[in-house]
C-alpha cells in the first residue's frame, strides 16, 4: 500500500514567472507542476497554449494574478510548421488524416497568400479548441462527433512570414512566422493557407517565442526550475508590475495613496490616460492600476494591503 503523499505547505508568492512550456504539457498542467513547486497559493497563466505547443507561458503568482488579463490581451508571435498536402480532423499533428491532395506550390503562390493573409482577417474557431458554446468547451463537442455552429471572428496578422520549405526535391511544408493579435487560431490560419494554396495543410509545429513583450529566450524550462532550491526558484519571478511596463506611471503621497487604496478618486494635473500604473512614495510600493479622467485618477484593479505588505517583505 502506498504512504500518503506529503501535503505541500502552502506560501503567499507574488510576481511573473515566465515559463517555456514543454510539449505535451497542457498549460493547466504546467502551472499546477509550477505552482507546486514554488509552494505558492494563488496561482493562474495568461493564456492557453496547446499541448503541441511549446514557449513563452506567462504564470501570474498572487497580487500578478489580478493583471493577467493584460497578456491575456496582448499580441503575440509564434514560429509554426505547416505540412502541405494533407489536412487532419484537427487541423494538427494530433487528428487523423482526413484527406490528402497533390501539392503544386511555387515561392510566387506563397508570396501572394502571405498578403492575402496580412492585415485584418475573418476566422472560424476551430471545434477542437478551448473556446466555450454555451458553457461547453468546443473540443467536448468535438470528441463527441457532434459539429457546432461558430461565428467568425475578427483578427490582425500584423506580420506573416512564410518560407516554402522542400522535402525530397517538392515542395512539403511552410515554415510560418507569424505577429497576431490575441484570439488568432495559428491551427486554422494554417489550414486556411493550405486551402488558399489549393492542396491543404496542417500544423506539425508550433512554438510561442513572444507574448505582450516577453521573450523565449527569458524563459524556464520546468526541468530547470525542478533542478533548483526554493530561493533560487523565488529569483527567477519578476516583479508584478513586469505586467505593467507599458502603463504610464503616478506616484503618489502616503495620505493620496491611503485614500487611492480604499478606492476613492484623487484629483491631480494629469492628462487623460488609460493604462496608469500607481505607487505610493514613501515607502515605494505598487497600489494597482487606474486611468485618468479629467483630472481624476479614477482605481482599477488595486493590491490589498496584506499583499502589499507581503511584497515589501521579499523586496
Amino acid at each position: 500500500m502506498n504512504a500518503p503523499r506529503a501535503r505541500v505547505a502552502r506560501r503567499p508568492v507574488h510576481g511573473v514567472l515566465l515559463l517555456d512550456k514543454p510539449l505535451g504539457w497542457s498549460s493547466n498542467d504546467a502551472l499546477q507542476k509550477a505552482k507546486w513547486l514554488l509552494r505558492a497559493e494563488k496561482a493562474g497563466h495568461t493564456g492557453t497554449l496547446d499541448p503541441l505547443a511549446t514557449g513563452v507561458l506567462p504564470l501570474c503568482f498572487g497580487a500578478a494574478t489580478k493583471f493577467s488579463q493584460l497578456q491575456l490581451d496582448a499580441d503575440k508571435t509564434y514560429l509554426a510548421t505547416a505540412r502541405l498536402g494533407l489536412k487532419t480532423s484537427t487541423g494538427d499533428a494530433e487528428g487523423d488524416v482526413i484527406e490528402e491532395r497533390a501539392v503544386n506550390v511555387s515561392a510566387q503562390d506563397v508570396r501572394s497568400v502571405a498578403t492575402r493573409f496580412t492585415g485584418p482577417i475573418r476566422q472560424i474557431p476551430p471545434m477542437h479548441s478551448a473556446l466555450k458554446k454555451d458553457g461547453k468547451a468546443l473540443y467536448e463537442y468535438a470528441r463527441a462527433g457532434v459539429e457546432v455552429e461558430r461565428d467568425a471572428r475578427d483578427v490582425t496578422i500584423y506580420e506573416l512570414k512564410l518560407d516554402l520549405e522542400a522535402s525530397e526535391g517538392a515542395p512539403g511544408a511552410i515554415e510560418m512566422t507569424v505577429r497576431c493579435s490575441k484570439g488568432t487560431y495559428i491551427r486554422t490560419l494554417g489550414e486556411d493557407i493550405g486551402e488558399a494554396l489549393g492542396c491543404g495543410a496542417h500544423l506539425t509545429a508550433l512554438r510561442r517565442i513572444e507574448t505582450g513583450g516577453f521573450l523565449a529566450a527569458q524563459c524556464i524550462t520546468l526541468q530547470a526550475l525542478e533542478a533548483m532550491t526554493e530561493d533560487e526558484r523565488l529569483k527567477c519571478l519578476l516583479p508584478v508590475d513586469s505586467l505593467l511596463r507599458e502603463h504610464t506611471v503616478v506616484t503618489l503621497d502616503a495620505e493620496n495613496a491611503g485614500r487611492f487604496l480604499s478606492g476613492l478618486r484623487r484629483r491631480g494635473d494629469w492628462p487623460d490616460e488609460d493604462r496608469v500604473a500607481v505607487y505610493a512614495d514613501s515607502p515605494s510600493a505598487l497600489l494597482g492600476t487606474a486611468h485618468v479622467r479629467a483630472g481624476e485618477l479614477i482605481p482599477g484593479r488595486l493590491l490589498s494591503p496584506i499583499e502589499i505588505e507581503q511584497m515589501a517583505r521579499v523586496s
